[in-house]
C-alpha cells in the first residue's frame, strides 16, 4: 500500500478523550479505596504505538474549557508525543460538560473484569467538522493514515456526521483511511438503523477495515462465526470466510484485518490475529499471552498494524508487528502500550522475555 508523501503527520485521529480509574493490584471497584488514573480513549491508544516509536501524530478532539481534567488530559498526550487540535467548550456549570469516566477494574483468574462507562455529559459528542480547518489539516499540512474509530462514529449524530465529513476530506487530499468498527451495542441500542447506515459509508470510503470477530457482524451485518469458544485455530477458515464476504460488500478497501481472542482466564488469553492484502492471507497463529490488564489489547493491535504499514514493510510483518503491540499493551495498567523501541516489540513476536542489559 502506497502514502501520500511529504506529510506533516503520519497518522490523525478524532477522538473524544477521557481518564479511566482502576483499583490496583486487580481489585474489584467495590472493594477499593485506592485508584490509579490516566488519559485515555481508544483512538490515542491506537495513535501511542506510532508516537512512542517517533512518528508525528495528532488527535483531533475537544476540551472542556478550565476543567482540570482537561489540563491533566494535554499533559498526558503531550508525556506521549501526541499534538492535539480542538475547540474549548464551556462548561455551562456544575451540570454541564465534562470528560468522560470509565470507571473499571482488570480483574483476577477467574474473576472477570467489570467496566463502568459514565459519559454523562460528554464533551467528546459535540465534535463537529467546523471546529477544524480540514483543508490546512489534510491539504496544506498533510495526513498519512485517517484513522477512523467506531467509538467516535456512534457517539451522537452529530459525531457520526463529523467522521463521515473527515473521510470525505481525507479522501480528496489523498489521505489514507483506517476505520476499526469497534462495536459497542450500549452505543447502539434503539439507534440501529441509523448507525448501520453511517458505518456502510464510512467503511465504503475506507482503504483499511478492521473488526474482532463480533464486529464485521454487528455493525455491518456480515454474516460469520461465533465468537468467543474454544480452539480459535480450528475457526480461522471460518474468519477468512467472513473477511471474504466484507471484501465483497467493500470492494475499495486494500487491508482487511480482524483480531481473534480467546480468554483462558483474565491473566491468560490465546491471542491471533487475521489480515487479507490483496489476495494474500497473513496470519499470527493463535497462542497463549500473559495479561496484566486487557484493556487497549485491539487498539494496540491497529496501532501495530498502521505503523507497519506506514514503515513500508512486506504484508506478512504487518500482522507480526500488529499482533506484538496488541499483546505488549496488556503488559501495561495505561490503556495504550509504550513500546521503548522496535526491538522490544520484535521480541515479543519472537517470544524472547529475557532480560536486556
Amino acid at each position: 500500500m502506497t502514502f501520500r508523501d511529504n506529510c506533516k503527520y503520519a497518522i490523525v485521529v478524532p477522538t473524544s478523550m477521557g481518564v479511566r480509574i482502576c483499583p490496583m493490584n486487580g481489585q474489584p471497584v467495590q472493594s477499593s479505596d485506592t485508584f490509579f488514573m490516566h488519559a485515555t480513549s481508544a483512538e490515542s491508544n491506537v495513535v501511542s504505538i506510532a508516537a512512542f516509536l517517533g512518528m508525528r501524530t495528532k488527535v483531533l478532539t475537544t476540551f472542556v474549557k478550565g476543567s482540570p481534567i482537561a489540563d491533566f488530559i494535554k499533559r498526558n498526550l503531550r508525556s506521549r508525543g501526541i499534538e492535539y487540535e480542538g475547540a474549548e467548550v464551556e462548561q455551562g456549570g456544575p451540570w454541564g460538560y465534562r470528560h468522560q469516566f470509565n470507571i473499571g477494574d482488570s480483574g483476577y483468574g477467574s474473576r472477570g473484569p467489570r467496566v463502568a462507562n459514565d459519559r454523562a455529559g460528554e464533551v467528546g459528542r459535540t465534535l463537529n467538522v467546523k471546529d477544524f480547518d480540514v483543508d490546512r489539516i489534510f491539504g496544506e499540512e498533510g495526513v498519512q493514515i485517517l484513522h477512523l474509530s467506531g467509538l467516535i462514529a456512534a457517539l451522537s449524530p452529530e459525531t457520526s456526521a463529523f467522521c463521515l465529513a473527515l473521510a470525505r476530506a481525507a479522501k480528496k487530499y489523498g489521505t489514507r483511511v483506517s476505520f476499526d468498527l469497534n462495536y459497542r451495542a450500549s452505543f447502539w441500542k434503539n439507534r440501529e438503523e441509523e448507525l448501520r447506515a453511517a458505518f456502510t459509508e464510512i467503511a465504503s470510503a475506507a482503504d483499511i477495515l478492521v473488526g474482532n470477530e463480533e464486529d464485521f457482524q454487528l455493525a455491518l451485518g456480515i454474516e460469520g462465526p461465533e465468537a468467543g469458544g474454544r480452539d480459535l485455530a480450528s475457526k480461522i477458515d471460518s474468519f477468512k470466510g467472513m473477511i471474504g464476504c466484507v471484501r465483497e460488500k467493500f470492494p475499495n478497501a486494500e487491508v482487511f484485518a480482524t483480531t481473534l481472542r480467546q480468554v483462558v482466564n483474565v491473566n491468560e488469553h490465546i491471542w491471533g490475529a487475521i489480515t487479507l492484502c490483496g489476495n494474500e492471507w497473513h496470519i499470527a497463529e493463535p497462542r497463549p499471552i500473559h495479561v496484566l490488564d486487557r484493556i487497549g489489547g485491539g487498539d494496540g493491535f491497529v496501532g501495530g498494524l498502521l505503523y507497519a504499514m506506514l514503515k513500508g514493510w512486506e504484508p506478512e510483518k504487518w500482522v507480526q508487528f500488529g499482533w506484538a503491540t496488541g499483546a505488549l499493551a496488556t503488559t501495561f495498567l495505561t490503556d495504550y502500550a509504550q513500546p521503548a523501541d522496535e526491538e522490544q516489540v520484535w521480541a515479543v513476536w519472537g517470544g524472547n522475555a529475557r532480560v536486556k542489559r
